[in-house]
């Protein structure tokens, strides 16, 4: 990527700061620039906004991590959904297409139902339950019309070091109260949003196009992965009881099984990404979460904002 302007949306976000973070790494000495912009530079809703910003950097390739990752909130707010969602993407392709430049979009599991037994291809149709997963793939459909300058990389189960995730709340609710119900009906694979950024950055130098699932190896439920977290953690006594997904009772339907498989950025790799348990046990050693300075309610499990 020699000369080129690589520009990452989202740059203050959970995944977006870890991309900024790895493709400046990445930068030095390979002669590209690396720009980050947050809603604080520009509201990338403002179509006027947005094509100001594109006409001033001119990027070589768009990163776009930001997103409306509130997955019951989306429920309550379908404009602003597909606002963020999918009328973002389809703006930014049609400017990133009159320059001539790519974009890279960050989607998720949600576009699938759940209801496949073995994980998901990215031949397999989306078909998703709820507002936040229409709008995404409705956002992928606008990348895809870029033909070979428009990349989607579905990723799920996110946690990082900056902002919120399930790891982070887990710890919080274990060390404030010892005890914790956790949904054991619904499976996926957790992911590193430092390892995604790296699978990221792969993509790009291989001129990725098309669909690629990305997640670190493995799958669990929201039960198994909640008991890793506290085993990790080396918090002892802690009461995780699984429960179902109709016990939560909450406003967005989630799919019961949204596995990822990928075998496609393996094979274009040349490996895969590392398991999910190794992943958290680096996180962990790097982050050490404290209890949230918001008391938790008692008998609440967590969902982590999706992708």
């Amino acid at each position: 990527m020699p000369g080129k302007k690589i520009l990452i949306t989202g740059a203050a976000g959970m995944l977006g700061s870890d991309v900024l973070k790895l493709f400046n790494e990445a930068s030095a000495g390979n002669h590209f620039q690396v720009i980050g912009t947050t809603r604080k530079e520009c509201d990338l809703a403002d179509r006027e906004s947005l094509n100001q910003l594109l006409a001033g950097i001119r990027p070589d390739l768009v990163i776009h991590c930001a997103a409306y990752t509130d997955v019951d909130g989306c429920e309550g707010q379908r404009e602003k959904a597909f606002t963020a969602n999918a009328g973002v993407a389809g703006n930014l392709a049609e400017a990133l297409g009159k320059l001539g430049s790519r974009l890279f979009y960050i989607s998720t599991d949600y576009v699938f139902s759940g209801e496949k037994i073995s994980p998901y291809t990215e031949d397999d149709p989306a078909s998703p339950l709820s507002v936040y997963g229409r709008s995404k793939l409705e956002g992928e459909i606008s990348v895809l019309t870029l033909g070979d300058k428009g990349t989607v990389i579905r990723a799920s189960w996110l946690f990082g070091h900056n902002g919120r995730n399930f790891v982070k709340a887990i710890l919080a609710k274990a060390r404030s109260e010892g005890k914790l119900r956790v949904v054991d009906d619904q499976r996926g694979s957790p992911t590193y949003t430092k390892d995604l950024a790296g699978g990221i950055l792969n993509l790009t130098r291989l001129d990725a196009s098309g669909i690629y699932h990305l997640t670190n190896s493995g799958d669990c439920t929201w039960f198994a992965f909640a008991r890793e977290i506290v085993d990790q953690a080396g918090l002892d006594g802690i009461e995780i009881t699984p429960i179902t997904t109709e016990q939560i009772g909450r406003p967005a339907r989630r799919p019961k099984n949204s596995v990822l498989s990928c075998g496609k950025y393996s094979a274009l790799a040349g490996k895969p990404m590392r398991h999910w348990r190794e992943a958290l046990r680096e996180y962990l050693a790097l982050d050490t979460p404290r209890p949230s300075a918001t008391p938790l309610k008692r008998g609440i499990c967590f969902y982590p904002p999706a992708l």
